[in-house]
């Protein structure tokens, strides 16, 4: 049977820490982010993209879901096993591939 492996899909996202509300509205925008509020004063209240509401908790990634003003949270384990740091340097042209933290990608390499 064949296997598929998933392509990587870069995402733009800041982590909750609870003081950075500020931060996460001038990245995204405060459309579709609320609070923290008096009646939810540890979590922001994040608009989905089916119109739900989602608690995202300090230690939460806010993931901006694809249609302006919905996002998603991310629970930090779930987040980590899932996405990892972009470098957005890449060799030229004719490389697709991000450079590793070395700095030089498998093109590079073979130069």
């Amino acid at each position: 049977m064949p296997k598929f492996r998933k392509k990587p899909v870069e995402i733009e996202a800041i982590q909750f820490t609870g003081d950075n509300v500020d931060e996460i509205w001038d990245a995204f925008g405060a459309a579709g982010i609320y609070g923290p509020t008096e009646k939810n004063p540890d979590h922001l209240i994040l608009t989905t993209v089916h119109g739900d509401e989602a608690p995202a908790r300090p230690g939460d990634w806010v993931i901006p879901d694809g249609k302006p003003g919905t996002f998603y949270p991310c629970k930090p384990d779930i987040f980590a096993a899932t996405y990892e740091p972009v470098n957005e340097e890449t060799c030229g042209p004719e490389c697709s591939e991000m450079h590793t933290e070395t700095g030089r990608c498998e093109i590079a390499r073979n130069r």
